[in-house]
């Protein structure tokens, strides 16, 4: 064991939320790298922080070294010296969601959760949430590292830097998952590899794959074979991927596709929140705390994975692509390295720093990354972008950045112009639309967008 440490207290805030257990099992089972004691749950729903508290408590007794498992009474009390800070905090619930993707809908424009109107109304109801909640880490737990889980988790990770600085690390499952999938094809152990991703979150591609010097990716895209067991292939077509000459992250769907998507979620008798809030609903109902709590959860969970992104795909996910890890054990492997000095390469959400070179230093971009004990740096230099994947990363981040702002001060005229300025919305009439919806939708929008 490298440096192995003990004792180690985590914080999850977002505590009560449907995947909870999935992080609770993964420091369970990789006690034997970081040995984590308790476990401390905060949310501001308590009945949800209870139900949670009966799932995990049904799964302790088929995992090693369980955590103990404590309920915060309020974020003070679950982040004042705690090691690990987990953020997976969703603003508003799955009814928030459901709000971000219909009011697009009803413009006929993309709905969706981290992506066009959708992923910044999200935004808009979390930067101040998240704002407060980084100030209050760096006060009561300036030593702890932060993994961010909170969606936008570009734009989040960015707002939380503000207040953390480089202690503050955000995490997607699938750019590692494309490059896992990508390894597994092509018989390449990922040890041996040389990754070369570059973008913003949800917004990535992986230009190359080295292994002894020697690109590998070439070889995948001349092959239909081999590329028809890429999942992005599937979803974008192998045709687009190959005029590409690289793999997308497969949220680059919504972009390529943007007129697609938005047809197929708008035919669809619900959309993606509209499932999943639902889905939640019932399972919290029916879980409570009983003693099936763990059963209901682990029947709720296929379900739920098995349906992911079903706009993009035909049928149900590849079982490979459902059983292929996720978010919770790229977050074990990054804790396990910043705390125990394991040696890691991830693909991260950090800041930009001349990178991406239309980009603020400040931004933050998702690359290839080297983790130890001393912390986190990007593995460059890396390909440098195509004129169209610059343009589009540039103009995706200037939203961002707008919307940001808008949410610090209160700008309805700066809302206005992250909305106009996002590539999925295309007519500034249509921005103000949008962003009359949300406020008249939302009531946290509409208090956030207070200044005029």
């Amino acid at each position: 064991m490298v440096g192995y440490v003990a004792d180690m207290r985590i914080a999850i805030l977002g505590g009560g939320g449907f995947r909870v257990p999935l992080v609770y099992s993964a420091l369970a089972r990789a006690n034997d790298r970081v040995g984590t004691t308790e476990v401390v749950l905060q949310d501001t729903d308590p009945a949800r922080l209870r139900t949670m508290a009966a799932v995990l408590d049904g799964m302790a007794a088929d995992l090693p070294h369980p955590p103990t498992v404590t309920i915060a009474a309020d974020l003070d009390s679950a982040v004042a010296g705690i090691d690990v800070v987990f953020s997976a905090i969703r603003v508003g619930g799955t009814h928030g969601r459901t709000v971000d993707e219909r009011v697009a809908l009803g413009l006929g424009l993309l709905g969706q959760e981290t992506i066009g109107a959708g992923g910044l109304a999200y935004a808009l109801r979390t930067v101040p949430v998240m704002d407060h909640v980084a100030a209050r880490i760096a006060a009561l737990a300036p030593q702890a590292w932060t993994i961010n889980f909170t969606n936008p988790a570009g734009i989040i990770t960015e707002v939380m830097r503000t207040h953390l600085g480089d202690r503050v690390v955000g995490i997607c499952d699938t750019p590692i998952g494309l490059v896992r999938r990508v390894a597994r094809t092509l018989g390449v152990d990922l040890a041996d590899a040389v990754v070369d991703y570059v973008g913003l979150n949800h917004l990535g591609w992986l230009h190359s794959m080295r292994v002894d010097g020697v690109d590998r990716l070439p070889e995948l895209l001349a092959d239909d074979g081999l590329l028809a067991s890429i999942e992005e292939a599937r979803t974008l077509g192998p045709a687009w991927v190959r005029t590409l000459g690289a793999i997308p992250n497969e949220y680059l769907y919504y972009y390529y596709f943007a007129r697609e998507a938005a047809a197929r979620i708008s035919g669809a008798e619900r959309t993606r929140g509209e499932f999943l809030d639902a889905q939640q609903s019932a399972f919290y109902a029916r879980a409570g705390t009983s003693a099936g709590a763990r059963a209901a959860w682990d029947e709720t969970l296929h379900e739920r994975e098995a349906t992911y992104m079903a706009e993009a795909r035909e049928g149900e996910r590849e079982q490979d692509d459902v059983e292929g890890g996720g978010y919770h054990e790229v977050a074990v492997d990054l804790m396990a390295a910043l705390l125990a000095g394991e040696r890691a390469s991830m693909i991260l959400d950090v800041a930009n720093n001349g990178i991406i070179p239309t980009l603020p230093d400040d931004a933050v971009i998702e690359v290839p990354c080297r983790v130890d004990s001393s912390g986190v740096v990007p593995m460059v230099p890396l390909s440098p972008l195509s004129l169209d994947e610059l343009g589009l990363v540039t103009a995706v981040k200037a939203a961002d950045r707008l919307l940001i702002e808008a949410a610090r001060t209160g700008s309805r005229d700066l809302a206005w112009r992250a909305f106009a300025v996002h590539p999925l919305v295309d007519s500034v009439d249509l921005a103000r639309r949008l962003l009359d919806g949300y406020t008249a939708a939302s009531p946290q929008i509409a208090a956030v967008l207070h200044a005029e």
